[in-house]
């Protein structure tokens, strides 16, 4: 059970966050543009946008969890590029689409570049490169020794 296939995202505006993703190259199946759920396919696992109130609702009916805005809460997701020109690529794409730029790309302590951006949820993402990184034939970022 070594695999994660599926990362929901609760979302305020399913139509805000759908075009949003859509806008910076995710792809699904999708026509309608205020749907109940989508599911984005990705190489290795689906991203899933859930409205956040019912996502609430699924996790328990009875008592569900409290929704609160009290910033950063430990989680990022990561965007890995095979190239140092597509953080900047991605990093612009996201500001036009109307993601928020965290951290303007730069060179960082470990040797790569890297930038974060938050998407209208205010989830956090960080779009990376380095020179080092080694894909597989999935395209799966390949984490070696």
């Amino acid at each position: 059970m070594n695999r994660i296939n599926l990362i929901a995202l609760g979302v305020q505006n399913m139509e805000k966050a759908l075009a949003f993703y859509k806008g910076i190259g995710f792809k699904c199946y999708e026509d309608s543009s205020n749907p109940p759920i989508v599911f984005f396919d990705n190489q290795g696992t689906k991203l899933e946008l859930f409205p956040l109130k019912e996502l609430t609702q699924d996790i328990n009916a009875q008592t569900p969890p409290t929704i609160t805005q009290q910033g950063f809460n430990g989680i990022t997701f990561a965007i890995n590029t095979k190239e140092k020109r597509e953080v900047d690529e991605l990093m612009a794409l996201v500001k036009e689409k109307g993601g928020t730029i965290a951290k303007i790309p730069e060179t960082v302590s470990w040797g790569g570049y890297s930038g974060y951006f938050q998407d209208p949820d205010g989830y956090y993402w960080e779009v990376a490169y380095a020179d080092s990184w080694k894909f597989d034939e999935h395209n799966m970022l390949v984490i070696e020794p």
